[in-house]
């Protein structure tokens, strides 16, 4: 089975002008296996949310190859990049992105709109994912009813909608509190045991790491460790 993720000699070169140049990432190497629940961590300037962005293609490699799911996606169009992103990829945030004035049940519906699901079709997609995630009672809420775990809740459903072969979580609990922060990572954890969901998270907190199966950890622009963890709960 090909690999969800396969990069190799990745590398994203920035011109800083004047004949500067900064290498974000310095010629990478990694496989995401399906089922894998993979942190990705490092300090500031590190490359994992450069990493991050590939892999979600919402930005492009300057050399180097990028296979996701075994499609190599420099030969695809931009039109069948964004069905990708559309389809097979689901985001989450540290912002949660939910649109203020729209219901739970609204926002998870989202991504399914741009994919043409049809509408009754979404209603009953959406609520089997606000149920699996534990915030179907929110149906009718507004992001301002919500707490901000609960928010994250919705962010995550809205993130299953189409059974995407990947989620990405970008610091998925950096504007939470600690009880918050837990309830996230468990339940990141059950979709990953439970359902065999593929995950691959950026932080930079190693409890938050902690959950992960494997944890790869980049400093300028390179991976300079990338280790499986025993399974275990996470204190």
């Amino acid at each position: 089975m090909e690999p969800v993720v396969y990069t190799k000699d990745l590398q994203k070169i920035y011109d800083l002008g004047g004949g500067g140049r900064v290498a974000a990432l310095g010629g990478v190497d990694l496989k995401i296996n399906s089922g894998e629940f993979v942190a990705v961590m490092g300090p500031s300037g590190s490359g994992k949310s450069t990493f991050m962005h590939i892999v979600g293609l919402l930005d492009e490699p300057t050399s180097g190859i990028y296979r996701f799911e075994g499609s190599d996606v420099s030969t695809l169009s931009a039109d069948e990049r964004a069905d990708i992103r559309s389809r097979r990829l689901g985001f989450v945030f540290q912002s949660y992105n939910l649109l203020s004035r729209t219901t739970a049940l609204e926002n998870a519906e989202l991504p399914m709109i741009y994919s043409g699901v049809p509408e009754a079709d979404r209603h009953r997609i959406a609520l089997e994912k606000l149920a699996i995630v534990g915030v179907d009672s929110l149906r009718d809420h507004a992001p301002n009813q919500m707490s901000g775990g609960q928010q994250q809740r919705v962010a995550i459903a809205r993130s299953l909608v189409n059974n995407p072969g990947l989620i990405l979580a970008d610091e998925p609990t950096g504007a939470l509190d600690t009880k918050s922060s837990k309830e996230v990572m468990e339940l990141f954890t059950h979709l990953n045991k439970e359902q065999g969901i593929t995950i691959l998270l950026v932080t930079h907190e190693p409890d938050v790491a902690a959950y992960a199966k494997r944890v790869i950890t980049f400093r300028d622009g390179h991976v300079i460790s990338d280790r499986l963890q025993d399974e275990k709960v996470a204190a």
